[in-house]
């Protein structure tokens, strides 16, 4: 339950914080950008779900591992994407966007695209979810809070100024404690699979899934390697959802899912602290981002 406390408030206090930082001039241009939002539709629904295949297959991973994996890669949108946006000091406004788009059109989308991938590869069985139910939680934690900050930023400017470093705090103390949660939560099921190939497969999905959504972006470096964080993290809820509903929760799916999920963020998370030390040694390299975003 706690975990869960903390999950929400995290989703929301990152969300909020990059509306916040967010001017209704930069979200439209990003959203305008017919070719940025063609080419992660195409990375995010495409390719890391092929991926995702690829790599269990190429990995031999066993039925349970294998199902986690496709499961995850069929994903898109999760809210840990908006953070690692802020972790790089990229164009947090583009990744924000992109990101509460990419959970909403995945809660859409995700059901289809496991169930063809598992379907071809005869592994599991079909997945159903309530789609209505994820699409009302990405707008309730995920476009909601960003949508407050966003009309603050917008209509009192002063005081988006002055929460937006408390807000930022938050979101770093809770992304923090979700991290050391997970671990302390999962650490049975991470440790059982050790020696096996399911973290180290789920590494190399977040590592090909960061360089894709990367190469598949336009615009400057700063706003590609976004679209990578963005891409390289996967939503667990529809996941979670499918393992529930279709899978009766079995704790083999659970914990290949949660291993899966914290190798990817092994990847992630130091990959996005590399890209913001490199940044911080060349101030003229960063944006203001309460006032602009990068061009395209």
């Amino acid at each position: 339950m706690l975990f869960t406390a903390l999950t929400v408030v995290f989703i929301a206090a990152t969300m909020f914080t990059a509306g916040l930082g967010t001017t209704l001039e930069a979200l439209r241009s990003v959203l305008a950008n017919i070719p940025l939002l063609a080419l992660a539709l195409l990375a995010n629904l495409a390719a890391v779900p092929l991926l995702g295949w690829g790599i269990g297959a190429l990995f031999g991973l066993p039925t349970a591992a294998y199902i986690a994996l496709v499961l995850a890669a069929a994903s898109p949108g999760g809210p840990f994407g908006a953070k690692l946006a802020m972790v790089q000091s990229g164009d947090v406004t583009a990744g924000a966007a992109m990101q509460v788009l990419l959970a909403t059109i995945g809660s859409l989308t995700f059901a289809p695209t496991a169930n063809a991938i598992l379907s071809a590869a005869d592994v599991g069985q079909g997945v159903t979810l309530d789609i209505a139910t994820l699409v009302g939680t990405v707008a309730l934690l995920q476009l909601l809070p960003f949508a407050i900050g966003l009309l603050l930023s917008h209509c009192a400017i002063p005081t988006a100024r002055a929460w937006h470093p408390a807000a930022a705090a938050l979101s770093n103390v809770t992304f923090l404690l979700v991290l050391i949660g997970m671990l302390l939560g999962n650490w049975r099921d991470v440790t059982a699979l050790l020696g096996s190939l399911t973290l180290l497969a789920g590494a190399a999905l977040a590592a090909t899934a960061f360089a894709a959504g990367t190469l598949l972006a336009t615009g400057p470096p700063i706003r590609r390697t976004t679209m990578g964080g963005v891409t390289a993290v996967r939503n667990a809820g529809p996941a979670l959802a499918a393992i529930g509903i279709a899978f009766a929760d079995q704790p083999a799916i659970l914990g290949a899912l949660a291993a899966i999920l914290l190798s990817g963020l092994a990847v992630t998370v130091p990959t996005a602290a590399v890209l913001n030390s490199r940044r911080n040694r060349s101030p003229s390299s960063q944006p203001d981002r309460l006032t602009r975003t990068p061009p395209s």
